[in-house]
């Protein structure tokens, strides 16, 4: 047996959010079938993250965090998580982003737009007052950018400037009529509404179960079990 990967997602009060997250894991089911996969989230969907490690006690699982940066989340509220169910930290895996098969996702999902391979791109992520988070939507655009081939401009959704609002605005003042923004969200949402009124020409839809995601949850989940060396019966 292995370890059971536990994806902890944010959560949101939209029903469309849960759905896509669960249609996420069965791709991820369907990839590693012989591996057990349970979800939860940390706010405002059901289960929560202390229901679902109350079920696992007993059991050691990785926690997979679905959440695109290291935020307040991932560095006090998982810790805090697993030191109650008597877990040790080395079982958290790292954040999704930022990493180069979000930029594939990205990019696919820019693609499906139908924006032009010229289009300058607004990388439109949640925000933070985290710095750490900030830092992520900012190495994340470089991927992107790298991916591309062109220049991309991080903006937030909260928290943090600039918006995408006002990033598209800055494209347009420079003299670019046409901008491409991709969502950086994994599920649809009260962000994901807000990133789709700016005034670009082309807003990619959220990540969602888009199968490179699925993969990097996979290698987040083996890239922690193999440095805290669980074993197999574990």
């Amino acid at each position: 047996m292995r370890p059971t990967l536990l994806a902890v997602a944010h959560g949101s009060r939209d029903a469309a959010a849960s759905g896509t997250i669960r249609a996420l894991l069965r791709r991820v089911r369907a990839l590693r079938p012989e591996l057990t996969v349970r979800c939860c989230f940390l706010d405002l969907a059901e289960p929560s993250l202390s229901h679902a490690l109350a079920q696992l006690a007993g059991s050691r699982p990785i926690l997979v965090p679905l959440l695109l940066s290291t935020g307040y989340h991932l560095r006090v509220d998982l810790p805090a998580a697993l030191a109650t169910a008597g877990l040790p930290f080395s079982h958290l895996a790292p954040a999704l982003g930022p990493h180069p098969l979000l930029a594939e996702a990205l990019a696919d999902r820019l693609a499906e737009t139908g924006a032009p391979p010229d289009a300058p791109v607004v990388l439109a992520g949640a925000g933070s007052s985290d710095p750490t988070a900030l830092a992520d939507t900012t190495r994340m655009a470089h991927l992107l950018a790298t991916r591309l081939g062109r220049p991309v401009t991080p903006a937030h959704l909260s928290a943090a400037t600039p918006t995408p609002h006002q990033a598209v605005t800055a494209f347009h003042t420079a003299g670019h009529p046409h901008v491409a923004l991709a969502t950086y969200l994994l599920a649809p949402g009260f962000f994901a509404h807000r990133a789709a009124t700016t005034a670009a020409t082309w807003t990619s839809a959220p990540l969602a179960a888009h199968a490179t995601v699925a993969r990097l949850v996979l290698h987040r989940y083996d890239q922690t079990r193999a440095a805290t060396a669980i074993p197999a019966a574990a």
